[in-house]
């Protein structure tokens, strides 16, 4: 039997909820063709509220940034974690998203009592953990979470770009856009590049 790699999850409220710290989690970088998946989990500190939080999608990138900051100064704790390239070939990109989710709340200076997930999808933890669908734009440690996950991630393509500027990854991030493809075609793949995805495995034939 093959073994079960994370967890389908229901959408109901857990009678067995107990009180203390809650996390929020979520993740960015599933979609693009290149570079790691990235996960980050939060605990917010009740006594140092951080206005503007919201699905980092709909934020713009310098709001993103400052948000970012605030969050690292303000957060009673925070993880940032990632599955790589090899993972997610190896994996699949749902499982190694579920890796490097378990690895941000694994990473957190604090234990939660609680961790609250963007989707419909959780981890396998050791904590109590629920999943919600469109929680970075309902649950404001998820969209914390949310906004340190894509900053970290925009960050890695930024710096990632410098290395290999003929793919153009500072503008498109990864994703599998038109100049994208058309630097594909021109120069292959690159170490970085995801070969499980069918874009990137049509230039390795």
């Amino acid at each position: 039997m093959r073994s079960r790699k994370f967890l389908k999850a229901e959408q109901t409220a857990l009678s067995w909820d107990v009180p203390g710290l809650m996390a929020g989690v979520d993740e960015a970088g599933r979609g693009p063709l290149a570079g790691p998946v990235v996960a980050a989990a939060v605990i917010l500190d009740d006594l140092y509220p951080i206005k503007g939080l919201a699905d980092s999608k709909k934020l713009t990138p310098l709001r993103r940034e400052k948000l970012y900051d605030e969050i690292r100064a303000k957060a009673l704790c925070c993880s940032i974690a990632l599955a790589t390239v090899e993972e997610i070939d190896s994996l699949n990109i749902l499982q190694a998203t579920m890796l490097a989710m378990k690895r941000a709340v694994e990473g957190l200076r604090l234990k939660p009592h609680k961790v609250m997930v963007d989707g419909n999808r959780l981890p396998v933890l050791d904590i109590l953990a629920e999943a919600i669908v469109k929680g970075d734009a309902l649950v404001p440690a998820i969209s914390a979470a949310s906004i340190l996950a894509k900053v970290y991630r925009d960050r890695w393509c930024d710096e990632f770009h410098l290395e290999y500027p003929q793919y153009g990854f500072a503008g498109h991030k990864g994703y599998g856009t038109a100049a994208h493809l058309a630097a594909l075609r021109e120069h292959g793949a690159c170490p970085q590049h995801r070969k499980s995805f069918a874009p990137v495995a049509e230039v390795l034939r």
